[in-house]
């Protein structure tokens, strides 16, 4: 393995804008029996951060087993709208392609460094047929931490256990579509490649430090030249 690529999922690889307010008031609801009032934050952050905020502004307190109830509620949430969200959402232009070109090429190990947990993870992607050349298993996940860095570092050290090596910092390849996926990338030294097909610009991408800055995943090649 010569290159460890991390990707992002939303608004990076699909679009399921909409959905995340939906299964977090289902999730409120069914542990806390709170209706939600409002969100915090979401762009970037790790499913850690953004639940902690939730039962906090909501007036819960963020402890161990609240927060695994939560979790255990979106994930559950998630699984039942699957049907609607692959009519609903979308793959976003190029990302099939992407993915298929990378697994086309022995130099590239691709995974996940993403906010999402682990099985939500899963069942976004397997919606639009994405999940074929992800290797879920050496991912980083928003249980894990509430710092992006922390997740890009728990891949690695997967990834290293799987591979039998050390793996550079500078080997190691973030995908994102936000400043924090690039600022996590730059923390723990690896390369950055930000796509603008977020909230956020290919100016904001640049300013934030991204090594290279993609105005979205169509162009293949272009892909390919911004990951080597």
């Amino acid at each position: 393995m010569t290159r460890l690529v991390l990707w992002d999922i939303d608004l990076t690889l699909i679009d399921a804008r909409g959905f995340g307010s939906r299964w977090y008031r289902r999730a409120l609801a069914d542990v806390t029996g709170k209706a939600l009032q409002r969100m915090p934050d979401t762009a970037g952050r790790t499913e850690l951060a953004i639940t902690t905020d939730v039962l906090e502004i909501h007036g819960s307190t963020p402890d161990e087993p609240t927060i695994a109830a939560m979790f255990a509620a979106l994930t559950s949430a998630v699984a039942d709208t699957r049907d609607e969200l692959s009519q609903r959402g979308s793959a976003l232009p190029g990302a099939a392609r992407a993915l298929t070109a990378l697994a086309d090429e022995p130099r590239f190990t691709q995974t996940l460094v993403t906010g999402n947990l682990a099985e939500v993870a899963f069942h976004k992607l397997e919606s639009f047929g994405l999940h074929h050349h992800v290797d879920f298993e050496i991912g980083g996940f928003g249980e894990a931490s509430v710092h992006r860095h922390d997740l890009i570092a728990d891949s690695v050290a997967k990834a290293e256990d799987r591979h039998g090596g050390p793996i550079a910092p500078d080997a190691v390849v973030v995908v994102g579509d936000t400043p924090h996926d690039v600022a996590g990338a730059l923390r723990f030294g690896a390369v950055a490649v930000g796509v603008a097909t977020g909230s956020s610009s290919e100016d904001d991408l640049r300013s934030a430090g991204a090594h290279a800055v993609l105005p979205n995943l169509a162009d293949t090649d272009a892909v390919l030249a911004a990951l080597t």
